[in-house]
C-alpha cells in the first residue's frame, strides 16, 4: 500500500500517514477489455517515436482545456491519483501528457517524467569581407531528452514544477514543449490525456499582458486537430455561456462531435439553479454529441482537511446519491469520476479505431515519399582509401557518360541544350540573310562605288579590285557578330555543364568545386581558341573564293541568265557588278552560316567536353580522394535526419500491423 500527499494550507508537502498505513488515492479499477489496451498503447508508442511530425495528420488523442480554476487539476488528481501542480492562476505552464498504465501482478507504483530541454548555443559569425563589415550571432537550438524515474508518489508535483521551469521558465511563461508524466500503478486504468495550460482572463503579476492570447493559441494548435477529441472541463459555480474554453471548442468543432464536458464543483451552485444546473448536464442547454457528466472532486477546503482521494471518491459517490436533483445522473452513467474515467477510455478507444485506417494510410504515403527522397542520399563514399577511390572511379565515370550524352544531344537536363543552341544559330542565320538587303540596298550605290574607285582601266573595263574592296569591307562588318555568337554558345555550354555537375556532385562540395574550376578553365581556353579560329575564317574570307560552278550556278538563278566561263569578257561590265556581288555574297553566307555554328559547337561543346572528361580522370591520380569525396555537413545531416524519419516510419508501419 502507499500514502498519498496532499498540500497543506501553507502550500508545504507533507505526508499525513505512514508508507503503509494506506494505499494511494485513486479510483479507477475497471478492467478493460483485452482489446482496448493495444490501441491505447499503440498511440503512446507513435507519440514516443515523435511521428506527429512526420506526418500531415495528428495522433488520436484527448485534449483537457479550461478556464483558469474551472477545476482541471482536480479531475485530473481523482483520475491520476497522485496530486499535480494546483492553485489559484496559472499552475499549467506546459502542455502535459498524462499516461495512466494499469499495471497488475502485485507491480508497484512507478512514474516516469520525460521532457525536452532546450539549449540555445550562440555562435558569432562574420559577414562579408572587410573589416567593416559586421558579425551576426548564428542562434543554434539543439534539445536534451530529460527522463527521470522514480517510485514516491510524493515526487510528482516537485518534477512536473521543475520540468515546467526547464522549459518555460521561473516565472510565468508558457511552452509549447510537452511534459510527459507516465503512472504506472494497480489503481488506474488505461488512459491518456493532454492537459493544456488554464486560460487566462486576466494577467497576473509577472504574466505578459499578451498572456491570455499565447494561450489560446497553444490550445488552439491542439484542439483545431480533427483527430482530437475536446475535453472541456466547465465550473457550475459560473455561467456556462461565458465559459472560454467551451466557446474555443464550439469554434473549432461547430457540429460537436469532438467535444466532451466535464462539469465540476456541482456543490458550489447557486440554490434555486439546480434545475437549470441538470439540464446543462442532461445535454439540454448547450447540446454536444458526446454529452456531459458531472464530478466533484476535492475541493482546497477538503485537502486541508487532510481528505483522502479514497474518501473524496466515497463522498461524491454519497453527493450524488444523496442529492434531490443529481441523484438520476448516476443511474444515466453521468456522474462521477469512475464514470469519466469509463467515458474517457470508451471515447478515446473509440476515437483510434476510426482513426487508424486513415492513419496506416497516412504512413504508408510518407514512407514511400521518404524512400524516394533516401534514393538521393543513399550509400556515400566509403572510408577506407581503396573503397573510396573506386567510388570515385564510378562517380566520374558516370559523370563523364552524362557529359558525353549531353554533347551528343541527349535530352538528360529539364532544359535542351541544342533547343537553345538553335534558336542562337537561326538569329546568326537571319542576321546575314539581313545584312545582304543592307549591303545591296541601293543598286545606284554599288555603281557609284565602282565609278568612283575606277583606275587606269578604260571605261569599257572594271576593276576586280573594287569587287573584292567592297566585299571584304562588308564581310568585316560581321565578325564581332560571329564573336557574339561564340559568347553565346559559352554560355550556354558553360550553364549546361555546370548544372550537370551540380546534379552529379551536389553531395561533395569540394569535388564540385574542382570540377567547376576545370569546366570554367577549359571553357575559358576553348573560347580564345573558337575565337581565334573564327577570326582565321575572316581573314580567309578576305580571300573572296569560291568555285566557278558554285559561282555561276548562283549567278545564273539570280539573273535568269545562262553565263558560263566562255563569256567572261562580256560579262564585266558595271551594269552586272550588282548581281555578281550579290551571287558571291550569297555563297559567302550560306559559308558562314553554317561554318560559325559549327565551329563554335566543336570547340565549345564536342571537343570541350571530351578535353573536360580526360581533366576529370586526372582527380583518380590525387593522394587526398577522401577530401574530394567529403560530404557536405549539411548533406550528412540530411541522410541522417531522412534515415531516422524512415526508421520512426518503419517502426510505426510495424506497429500498427501488430493491431491490424
Amino acid at each position: 500500500m502507499m500514502t498519498f500527499f496532499t498540500r497543506s494550507s501553507g502550500d508545504s508537502l507533507n505526508r499525513h500517514s505512514s508508507f503503509n498505513e494506506r494505499r494511494m488515492g485513486g479510483e479507477l479499477h475497471n478492467r478493460l477489455e483485452e482489446n482496448i489496451r493495444p490501441l491505447i498503447d499503440l498511440i503512446d508508442k507513435l507519440r514516443s517515436l515523435e511521428i506527429q511530425g512526420d506526418l500531415d495528420m495528428s495522433l488520436p488523442t484527448i485534449v483537457v482545456i479550461g478556464d483558469q480554476s474551472s477545476g482541471k487539476s482536480s479531475v485530473l488528481e481523482a483520475l491520476s491519483g497522485v496530486a499535480l501542480p494546483r492553485g489559484s492562476g496559472m499552475v499549467t505552464r506546459c502542455p502535459l501528457e498524462l499516461k495512466l498504465r494499469k499495471v497488475t501482478g502485485g507491480s508497484s507504483w512507478k512514474a516516469i517524467i520525460s521532457y525536452r530541454k532546450k539549449n540555445f548555443d550562440v555562435a558569432n559569425s562574420s559577414v562579408g569581407n572587410t573589416a567593416s563589415s559586421g558579425a551576426r550571432q548564428d542562434v543554434r537550438v539543439s534539445y536534451t531528452p530529460q527522463t527521470i524515474t522514480f517510485e514516491d508518489p510524493f515526487l510528482v508535483e516537485r518534477h512536473v514544477k521543475e520540468a515546467q521551469i526547464a522549459l518555460a521558465g521561473d516565472g510565468a511563461g508558457i511552452s509549447d514543449e510537452i511534459i510527459t508524466l507516465e503512472i504506472r500503478s494497480p489503481d488506474v486504468c488505461d488512459l491518456t490525456l493532454i492537459d493544456l495550460p488554464g486560460i487566462a482572463r486576466v494577467p497576473l503579476q509577472g504574466q505578459p499582458l499578451d498572456i491570455g492570447n499565447k494561450i489560446k493559441a497553444l490550445i488552439m494548435k491542439f484542439i483545431v486537430k480533427s483527430e482530437t477529441i475536446n475535453m472541456v472541463v466547465v465550473p457550475l459555480n459560473i455561467d456556462i455561456a461565458t465559459t472560454e474554453a467551451l466557446k474555443m471548442a464550439q469554434e473549432v468543432d461547430p457540429d460537436g462531435t469532438r467535444t466532451f464536458a466535464v462539469l465540476t464543483k456541482p456543490d458550489l451552485i447557486d440554490r434555486g439553479t439546480e434545475r437549470h444546473t441538470l439540464a446543462i448536464a442532461q445535454n439540454k442547454v448547450v447540446p454536444l454529441r458526446k454529452g456531459y457528466i458531472m464530478v466533484k472532486c476535492r475541493g482546497q477546503q477538503q485537502i486541508d482537511d487532510d481528505i483522502s482521494l479514497d474518501e473524496a471518491s466515497t463522498m461524491e459517490k454519497d453527493f450524488f446519491e444523496n442529492h434531490d436533483y443529481f441523484s438520476c445522473l448516476l443511474n444515466e452513467n453521468k456522474a462521477t469520476i469512475p464514470c469519466l474515467a469509463n467515458e474517457l477510455t470508451k471515447q478515446l478507444v473509440s476515437h483510434i479505431k476510426k482513426s487508424l485506417p486513415l492513419l496506416d494510410e497516412e504512413i504508408k504515403k510518407q514512407l514511400s515519399e521518404v524512400r524516394k527522397d533516401m534514393k538521393e542520399f543513399e550509400g556515400g563514399p566509403p572510408r577506407d582509401p581503396q573503397g573510396a577511390k573506386q567510388y570515385l572511379i564510378n562517380i566520374l565515370s558516370e559523370f563523364n557518360q552524362k557529359m558525353q550524352s549531353l554533347s551528343l544531344g541527349d535530352l538528360i537536363m529539364k532544359e535542351n541544350m541544342f533547343n537553345e543552341l538553335r534558336v542562337e544559330y537561326k538569329k546568326w542565320n537571319d542576321f546575314l540573310n539581313n545584312s545582304m538587303s543592307t549591303f545591296f540596298h541601293p543598286t545606284s550605290r554599288i555603281r557609284q562605288e565602282i565609278i568612283k574607285n575606277r583606275g587606269r582601266e578604260l571605261a569599257s573595263f572594271s576593276s576586280y579590285r573594287v569587287f573584292e574592296m567592297l566585299l571584304q569591307k562588308h564581310v568585316a562588318q560581321l565578325k564581332d557578330p560571329a564573336i557574339a555568337l561564340l559568347n553565346t554558345v559559352k554560355d550556354i555550354t558553360f550553364k549546361q555543364l555546370s548544372c550537370l555537375s551540380k546534379d552529379c556532385f551536389w553531395r561533395y562540395p569540394e569535388l564540385l568545386k574542382l570540377t567547376m574550376e576545370k569546366i570554367d578553365k577549359i571553357q575559358s581556353s576553348q573560347l580564345r581558341k573558337a575565337e581565334e579560329r573564327i577570326t582565321e575564317q575572316f581573314k580567309m574570307e578576305n580571300m573572296i573564293c569560291t568555285q566557278d560552278d558554285i559561282y555561276f550556278k548562283t549567278l545564273n538563278r539570280n539573273m535568269k541568265e545562262a553565263f558560263s566561263d566562255t563569256q567572261l569578257p562580256f560579262c564585266d561590265i558595271a551594269s552586272k557588278y550588282s548581281d555578281m556581288l550579290k551571287a558571291y555574297y550569297e555563297i559567302m553566307v550560306q559559308r558562314m552560316a553554317d561554318q560559325v555554328p559549327m565551329l563554335t559547337r566543336y570547340c565549345m561543346l564536342k571537343e570541350g567536353v571530351q578535353l573536360l572528361c580526360n581533366d576529370m580522370l586526372t582527380l583518380l591520380d590525387s593522394e587526398n580522394v577522401g577530401e574530394i569525396l567529403s560530404e557536405d555537413t549539411d548533406i550528412g545531416q540530411k541522410r541522417r535526419d531522412l534515415q531516422a524519419r524512415l526508421d520512426r516510419l518503419n517502426t510505426a508501419q510495424e506497429e500498427i500491423d501488430k493491431c491490424t
